[in-house]
């Protein structure tokens, strides 16, 4: 593809995006924009503020913390709410935990009592429309989804039923309770995030590039050393250089050996990789076959 005709191809992308969230404001009466400082949903916040420039992002932000977040991202999270001047709702795992409303896993992931948690802020702010920053070519269960996916009164997410989208046209009709999930970024790739992110100029948290770091092999899988990740009997961690694809909880998101240091060298590492960042960096995804499917089944994202 040449640099003229990829520059269209990232123009249609962005338009139909805008489209996608302009119509959202459009058609539904407290939308939020799920936000956790990855580059997905920093490029969506970048959408949103060219679907509403130059008045601001009309709807708030919100973050499910379980708690075990990367630091840098929390840091890159609270500093571009702050340049942007938008309200930024945290719901709390650490406090569903406190509070007995959830119970965390034995092996102390937290990426499953997300979704009550999610849910809980749904309820309570009632929100009806909910943009999140997943797209189809990440993994098998989100390429089912629809750009409106339809979840019902408990937040639950049927594949089997689910609106048509011919010729682009979404249907927002809804029940009291009942939501419409959000993608815009649905027909984009990673490269095309990537691509989007140098024509932009966007800045990201520093472990999307190479750095050295302690880190432990567990299965094939390099895990940043951390206290959210206690090292397991006979393992010996090392530093190697690495960068990381997907931004997740410090305790299931693994990082890949890189020297990808600059945007340029992402890019072409991403345009040579044949396995999906989750599939190659989300420990919580390979609890089993369905594992995504399922989670969004409960109400997930």
């Amino acid at each position: 593809m040449t640099p003229r005709s990829h520059a269209g191809h990232l123009g249609v992308l962005e338009a139909e995006s805008i489209f996608v969230i302009r119509e959202v404001m459009a058609e539904f009466e407290r939308p939020v924009l799920l936000f956790s400082g990855g580059k997905d949903s920093i490029v969506m916040l970048r959408l949103a503020q060219k679907a509403f420039h130059p008045a601001r992002i009309p709807f708030p932000l919100l973050h499910v913390d379980t708690g075990h977040n990367f630091p840098e991202v929390l840091a890159y999270r609270d500093r571009r709410v702050d340049e942007l001047n938008v309200q930024l709702i945290v719901a709390s795992v650490p406090e569903a935990i406190n509070a007995g409303l959830v119970r965390e896993s034995p092996d102390g992931t937290r990426n499953r009592i997300q979704t009550p948690v999610l849910l809980g802020a749904v309820e309570k702010y009632r929100f009806d429309a909910l943009f999140g920053g997943a797209r189809r070519d990440e993994e098998k269960a989100r390429a089912k989804e629809r750009v409106f996916s339809f979840r019902d009164d408990f937040g639950q997410w049927d594949p089997r039923n689910q609106r048509p989208e011919l010729w682009a046209l979404y249907n927002a009709r809804i029940a009291p309770g009942e939501s419409i999930r959000v993608f815009p970024l649905s027909n984009w790739t990673e490269l095309d995030v990537w691509h989007y992110i140098a024509r932009e100029g966007i800045d990201l948290p520093g472990i999307y590039y190479a750095h050295d770091r302690e880190v432990v092999d567990r299965g094939g899988m390099l895990y940043a050393v951390n206290e959210f990740l206690p090292l397991r009997a006979g393992e010996s961690p090392f530093v190697e250089r690495v960068r990381y694809r997907t931004v997740g909880d410090a305790s299931c998101t693994a990082a890949v050996r890189s020297d990808a240091d600059t945007i340029d060298k992402v890019i072409d590492e991403v345009a040579a990789t044949r396995v999906t960042e989750r599939g190659a960096t989300r420990g919580d995804d390979k609890v089993s076959e369905a594992a995504m499917e399922d989670r969004k089944r409960e109400g997930y994202f």
